[in-house]
This record gives C-alpha cells, sequence and structure tokens, in this order.
C-alpha cells in the first residue's frame, strides 16, 4: 500500500496514455460528422447489384471507419441505425444482417491506428508503431475472412443476401464513383497520416512523431473532415469532448484499480504461480498461445477489453518471454 501513490503518480504522468484523449477526440468526431452515412450510402449503391453486395459495403465501410474512429460501440451503433433497416427492406436474413454488423465493429479493435494497440504496446512496453505493423496482417485476413463468408453464403444460400434492386440505386457512373471517393479519399488521407507519422505502415523502418503528437494531428485532421462536410458545429465539438471525457476517466479508473490489484497479487506471489502453471505446459510456444488464446476467449465474455489489457496482459507478457526464451534454448 506504501507504494500505491507512487504507482499512481507514475500513470498519471504516462505520455503514452496522453494518445487515448486524442484518438479517442478523433474517432467522436469522426463518427458523429455524417461521414458513416455518406460511405455506407455510396458503398451500398455501388456494391448494390452485386448478391450480399450491401453486406460487402459494411464490412469495407467498417474497416474504414475502424481506420479513423478507433472507437467500437460508437461505430457498430451507427452503423446499425443506418444498414439494418436497409438490408431487412431487401429481404437480407436477419441473422446475416446482425451478424455482419457485429463482425465489423471487431474489425475496429485490430486494424491500425486503433485504441486497442496503444494500451497493449503501453502495457508490453513496445514501441506502438510495432504493433500497428504486427496488427495489419491479422485486421487484413479478418476482413477477407468476412467477405469469403459473405461469397459462400451467397452461393450456397443467395435467398439469405440478395441484390438490391435497379430502381432503388440512385446513383450510378461517375456521380457514384466520386461520391465513394469523396468519402474515402480523405479518410485515406487521414489514416496514412497518423500511421506514417508514427511508422505504422509496414515498409517504414522509422517513426516521425510519438503516438501523442499523431493523436494531436489526427484531431486536426477529423475537424477537417467534419468541416469538409459541413457538420463542424458547437454542438458537435461539446458532444465529442463529452465522450472523450466520460472514456478517459473510465480508462484512468480502471487502469488504477488494475495497479492496486498487481500489486496485490505480487505482493502474495501470485506471478510466480502462473508463471509455473504456464511455463509447465506442453507444447512449448504454440501449447501456451493455445491455452491463453482460450483462456482469454472466455475470459472476454464477462470482461471489456480495457480490464483484460490492464489486469491479465501484464500478468502474461512475462510469461510469453520466459516460454520464448525456454524455446529458443
Amino acid at each position: 500500500m506504501s507504494n500505491l501513490p507512487i504507482s499512481i503518480f507514475s500513470i498519471l504522468s504516462n505520455d503514452l496514455l496522453l494518445a487515448i484523449p486524442f484518438f479517442t477526440f478523433m474517432g467522436t468526431i469522426l463518427e458523429k460528422c455524417g461521414l458513416a452515412e455518406d460511405m455506407l450510402d455510396s458503398m451500398g449503391q455501388l456494391f448494390g447489384p452485386v448478391r450480399g453486395g450491401l453486406g460487402y459495403s459494411v464490412i469495407i465501410v467498417g474497416f474504414i471507419l475502424g481506420a479513423i474512429t478507433g472507437t467500437v460501440a460508437g461505430q457498430v451503433i451507427a452503423m446499425a441505425l443506418i444498414s439494418l433497416p436497409v438490408m431487412i427492406r431487401y429481404g437480407y436474413n436477419m441473422r446475416y444482417a446482425t451478424g455482419v454488423l457485429a463482425a465489423s465493429g471487431t474489425i475496429t479493435q485490430l486494424v491500425p491506428p486503433s485504441l486497442v494497440l496503444v494500451v497493449l504496446a503501453d502495457q508490453l512496453g513496445k514501441p506502438v508503431g510495432d504493433m500497428y505493423k504486427g496488427a495489419w496482417g491479422p485486421s487484413l485476413l479478418q476482413i477477407a475472412m468476412f467477405a469469403l463468408y459473405t461469397y459462400g453464403l451467397g452461393l450456397i444460400k443467395p435467398h439469405y443476401i440478395p441484390g438490391v434492386p435497379k430502381e432503388a440505386r440512385t446513383l450510378e457512373g461517375w456521380a457514384l464513383w466520386s461520391k465513394c471517393l469523396k468519402g474515402i479519399i480523405p479518410s485515406a488521407i487521414l489514416i496514412f497520416t497518423v500511421l506514417g507519422s508514427m511508422g505504422g505502415l509496414p515498409f517504414q523502418s522509422s517513426a516521425l512523431a510519438t503516438p501523442t503528437e499523431a493523436g494531436a494531428m489526427g484531431v486536426v485532421g477529423a475537424l477537417i473532415l467534419a468541416a469538409m462536410h459541413k457538420r463542424l458545429t458547437k454542438d458537435l465539438l461539446w458532444e465529442a469532448m463529452h465522450g472523450t471525457m466520460r472514456l478517459t476517466a473510465m480508462v484512468v479508473f480502471i487502469l488504477i484499480g488494475s495497479r492496486v490489484f498487481s500489486q496485490v497479487f505480487q505482493g502474495v506471489d501470485g506471478s510466480k504461480w502462473v508463471e509455473h502453471l504456464l511455463t509447465g505446459l506442453p507444447g512449448g510456444q504454440v501449447g501456451f498461445l493455445i491455452v491463453v488464446n482460450v483462456f482469454v476467449f472466455f475470459l472476454a465474455f464477462f470482461l471489456d477489453f480495457f480490464e483484460i489489457a490492464f489486469i491479465i496482459v501484464p500478468m502474461l507478457a512475462p510469461v510469453a518471454h520466459l516460454v520464448q526464451g525456454q524455446t529458443h534454448s
């Protein structure tokens, strides 16, 4: 308990955690500025003729919004309010429609620049840029799997995901493409600017800015995008600041609570118990990864990501290093 005040002040003076309010503020502005509505409308009409086209548009827009917002709940709510009534109207199967909307929200957790990866980098003591580079492969694989499932469902049960009738498509030709590009190009510029400044692109070898500076630059870009969509109002800024304050306060208090837990846990030699349990698993690194993935999977039924990142990851990371050292030796 005597070390607790020192630990709390070390949390509050952590420069890396300043990136959390910046990325949250950026995501909240973009979530509320109408970008999702415009992109879903244009993408839905672009992919409309294809069987499962609305599903493909939700997956692609989920990927783009995930890369520029980094917040799951807001994105899923926005996309569900916009896309679900349209999918139901055109005869999409309810299980597929709700499933693809929920799945599109999970893309947000992984695709850079994700708030999740910033928190993990802090807990693991790794550069944020390296975390982003490592996340590109799994995030693109996840998108490919969702799209492949949609394609397979269209072959097996085409009545589940019908195409949008021609009379419902109000735009075509260059007018449709220009509306799609109007949403995609500014978003792509913002994504690559933020990622590029942190060294988070696969072909980069060094970073130009810290995550906090990149987050601040992302906020400026989000304000410019909101102004371009003519949605930059006093009410939008107030709602964005209010949402950012709530999420940041929640994260800080979870982090303080998890620090209390970890100190007590280490005080009763809990870390040694976890180490003996997990280093003795058969299969080396592969066995460790299987057990940890299954454990975290079931844990996520009851805990949010932040609780897992702040409480469970610090317990598992040292053991992972030990298992890796044993395998190499």
